[in-house]
């Protein structure tokens, strides 16, 4: 098993990147290729994933990318190729959102998703992706919300499980208060 290579990329194809690293050259499939600039060096994280007929390294510039990709490919009917179409298509927080917020309009616009596969998305991974530190928060007043709970000794994961359920309405110290009574229940 292999965690990540440090290399530089020497050759760039529509659907991989050969990453050379102390003399050996590394195929790794990536969503998007063209993410990377040749003879430049990454530090890229990796999965092998066997078949009977293949192995194959996949590659990801974040190891939140590699998480998501290994979440989607534990779906029912959703294979290494669908997982890195979707990546390929839409950011990690955006998947993320959709999947819990169930946005299954969102999953079915990538290549290979349609309905049945859309549903087995959001029915196997809703509420199971810890990604929620990477999604950035786009309002002042949660902003504020959020300092108030890590002060009071928060840790950001229950934080962002809350943030999305206030009533965004009601002033900062309202919101302080919904939320605390949100995270004892």
């Amino acid at each position: 098993m292999y965690g990540y290579i440090k290399g530089v990329v020497t050759k760039i194809t529509p659907k991989n990147v050969i990453v050379e690293n102390q003399g050996i050259g590394y195929l790794l499939i990536v969503s998007n290729p063209y993410n990377f600039s040749l003879n430049k060096e990454y530090k890229i994280f990796l999965h092998q994933y066997v078949r009977e007929d293949a192995i194959e390294l996949y590659g990801f510039i974040t190891e939140d990318e590699k998480d998501l990709f290994l979440k989607l490919i534990s779906v029912s009917g959703i294979g290494p190729k669908s997982a890195l179409s979707i990546l390929a298509t839409g950011s990690v927080s955006e998947i993320v959102k959709a999947i819990e917020n169930r946005n299954d309009a969102y999953l079915r616009k990538f290549p290979g998703i349609g309905a049945k596969a859309s549903q087995q998305i959001i029915l196997d991974l809703q509420g199971k992706l810890n990604m929620a530190d990477t999604m950035p928060i786009h309002n002042s007043k949660l902003e504020d919300v959020e300092q108030a709970l890590l002060a009071l000794g928060y840790n950001k994961k229950e934080i962002s499980k809350v943030l999305p359920k206030l009533d965004q309405t009601l002033e900062e110290g309202a919101l302080v208060k919904q939320a605390l009574m949100t995270l004892v229940k």
